[in-house]
């Protein structure tokens, strides 16, 4: 039987689209110039075209012009100019319709969060350069979702092949910098000292018809579903919208206002997934977010009332004991 020949060829890759079917082009802003260089040189290798960016202060001086497609920014750590910087680009880019992406650190979440609450950006914490590429694919691919049903049927596949590109490459991106990027630090290495970051509020008027149950029965819910990670892999049970739906219905009960970086380590999954999720449920109503009254500089998230209603509802139908919290 003849054996089949195979030839090996390296990977090319045709040009990044955005959805109206031109090169996508990606502004990226660093204060690290050796940052910003290996972000075009990936972006590059997966076709997209980088436009004029620079320094995060250079969002400060001037005026913004054309972005691109896509505005990517890298900020670890964020000071007073840093907000500054941040709140004016997400005003930019909110009536511009382009699409944001900001890695940041697991320390300056908060107040990488608190500047954003315009533009619906994509938040990446502590990402790979993998995760970069595959950040601008999905903002990109989002886009062109929305504009599905215009597109004829080649448009259809090249929006596949784009997705499969650059999925692609991100997987040989990850191989190369595996063993030069640190790794990231763990949410677990922090569930401790951020979990005294929720702040207390008084209690929303219009609470669920019927009552929650206890907070203590519920974070008792949520320590037993905690424990199976003790005995088995932790993946075979995440479900981070579950988890974060316990989490803030428990801090509703105790009058409590949750911090996203909490709400992230709640959720139990790597914080770019939590906040993947947390932008989902935000934008279908699920959860609200409320900024601080006495600090405009940070934000909060917490249950919808259809949504204090719907877990009400559901530990009435599971049979859980409901009480007021005093």
């Amino acid at each position: 039987m003849a054996q089949a020949e195979y030839t090996t060829q390296d990977f090319s890759y045709d040009g990044a689209r955005d959805a109206a079917g031109l090169p996508a082009r990606v502004a990226i802003f660093a204060d690290r110039e050796v940052t910003r260089a290996q972000i075009a040189e990936d972006l590059a290798g997966a076709g997209f075209r980088c436009a004029q960016g620079g320094a995060i202060s250079d969002l400060l001086e001037g005026p913004l012009t054309l972005l691109g497609d896509v505005v990517m920014v890298d900020c670890p750590m964020v000071d007073a100019a840093g907000m500054a910087a941040l709140s004016r680009l997400d005003m930019r880019v909110a009536r511009t319709g382009a699409q944001l992406i900001v890695a940041t650190s697991l320390n300056a979440l908060d107040d990488v969060f608190a500047a954003l609450d315009q533009s619906k950006p994509q938040i990446l914490v502590e990402p790979s350069r993998a995760e970069r590429v595959v950040a601008v694919g999905r903002v990109l691919a989002d886009v062109s979702n929305e504009r599905v049903r215009e597109m004829g049927e080649e448009d259809r596949i090249a929006l596949l092949r784009l997705s499969q590109q650059v999925d692609a490459i991100a997987q040989q991106l990850d191989e190369i910098s595996l063993s030069n990027d640190s790794e990231p630090q763990r949410l677990s290495d922090f569930k401790q000292s951020f979990r005294g970051k929720n702040e207390p509020v008084s209690s929303r008027q219009s609470a669920a018809r019927l009552p929650l149950p206890d907070p203590s029965t519920v974070r008792q819910i949520i320590a037993n579903r905690q424990a199976r990670s003790r005995f088995f892999d932790a993946e075979l049970f995440a479900d981070p919208a579950w988890d974060m739906l316990l989490d803030l219905t428990a801090a509703h009960a105790e009058h409590q206002r949750v911090c996203v970086t909490s709400l992230c380590i709640a959720a139990g999954v790597p914080a770019t997934t939590a906040l993947r999720w947390i932008k989902q449920l935000v934008e279908t109503g699920v959860f609200e977010r409320v900024a601080d009254p006495a600090d405009k500089r940070r934000a909060f998230v917490v249950l919808s009332d259809q949504s204090l209603e719907a877990m009400a509802r559901y530990f009435a139908e599971v049979g859980v004991e409901h009480r007021l919290a005093a």
